[in-house]
């Protein structure tokens, strides 16, 4: 019998099959896991603990903290399902905290949710779930796993306001096969609405805003703490090495920022680039952001075969929130690709994610290099 038997694409009863729900204590997990539990399935549901939670508990808009433990233990009794919490605190710090703050170190630009996707989430909490005795692990992500003709695809979320295909590039083949994303045809009010019928404690709870473990987005004090001795002060300095002006850390710009630099000129002067070695921040006009090119390293391939040596043509996202353009990525040595773009493009961030698409189906993606 070819049919699939249940609506996760398996050939097996829904009873018959056991999934773990990534439960961070939102609407999203909630309902996610409420509504396969409706279904029939074997559900059990799992929340990370990432970090202190005697510290967060009373800290809203972030997740994996007390409160939001809290919050899915009470979705898991709510709706009859076990619900287990996992102390993965000493993991999440250095695959992703450390990681953030020595990102910045380097004048680079962190994509912390892209690091936890892909450690975190999905090496470490998958291995979990199969200790479990799941089937699949499932989460409350806006995307969507298509079967293609050489399997399943990663494809961006229906609702474009909400799609976070972004952020799940680095998945690798074998991760897509075990997980599933139930959400991803749906937008955020059918989601909400959702949680009422079923009933769930945190129907009306705001979503997350700022980076879990960054207190009220201030990202510099993480960094500080973690690393106290990274605020070298050094010169803001224009493109032909001149002083304009001083600085107190590398670690308080990012590139194509134009506010805030302490600094005045006759004309708008923007970070063109930052300097961990000499400590030196350089500016210029706007047009000295624009890029063409770029390198990208630890390349994730999704798509069918692969990439042949002489470049395909792709459209690429260099931030989450940017519509994808035309680009040409051509593959070179140790897992490093070039980015050939269709039109210049300014702010291309070092540390940044360059994620490929063909129209909504992933394709894979890389991090942004320096090369200066």
């Amino acid at each position: 019998m070819n049919a699939e038997m249940n609506s996760l694409g398996l050939n097996k009863p829904a009873s018959q099959t056991r999934v773990v729900v990534a439960m961070s204590g939102g609407v999203d997990s909630s309902v996610t896991a409420a509504m396969l539990k409706a279904q029939g399935y074997d559900v059990v549901g799992v929340t990370l603990q990432l970090y202190d939670h005697g510290k967060a508990i009373s800290r809203p808009g972030t997740c994996c903290a007390g409160r939001d433990i809290h919050d899915a233990r009470n979705v898991a009794d709510a709706i009859g399902i076990p619900h287990y919490v996992l102390d993965f605190e000493s993991l999440f710090k250095e695959a992703v905290i450390e990681d953030f703050a020595d990102t910045y170190l380097r004048g680079e630009t962190p994509v912390p949710c892209v690091r936890c996707n892909e450690t975190v989430k999905f090496t470490d909490l998958l291995a979990k779930s199969k200790d479990l005795g799941a089937d699949l692990l499932v989460t409350g992500h806006y995307v969507r796993r298509e079967l293609g003709p050489d399997g399943a695809e990663l494809h961006s979320g229906k609702d474009a306001g909400r799609d976070q295909s972004y952020f799940l590039f680095s998945m690798t083949k074998d991760q897509l096969d075990y997980l599933r994303f139930p959400l991803g045809d749906k937008d955020k009010d059918a989601t909400r609405e959702l949680a009422r019928e079923y009933g769930l404690p945190v129907a009306s709870k705001p979503d997350s805003q700022d980076i879990c473990f960054v207190p009220e987005g201030s990202y510099k004090d993480v960094v500080r703490k973690l690393r106290p001795d990274a605020m070298i002060e050094g010169d803001i300095v224009d493109l032909d090495g001149n002083i304009l002006g001083h600085h107190s850390g590398i670690i308080n710009f990012t590139v194509g920022q134009r506010k805030g630099l302490g600094i005045s000129a006759p004309d708008p002067l923007y970070v063109i680039r930052l300097d961990p070695l000499t400590a030196q921040v350089i500016v210029g006009p706007e047009e000295a952001l624009k890029r063409q090119s770029l390198t990208i390293n630890n390349l994730n391939w999704l798509g069918a075969g692969d990439i042949p040596p002489s470049g395909i043509k792709v459209q690429v996202k260099l931030r989450s929130t940017q519509p994808p353009m035309p680009a040409t990525v051509k593959p070179m040595n140790d897992g490093t690709a070039a980015v050939l773009l269709d039109e210049p493009q300014g702010a291309v961030s070092p540390g940044q994610a360059c994620v490929f698409y063909d129209g909504e189906r992933v394709l894979g993606g890389g991090w942004i290099i320096r090369e200066d």
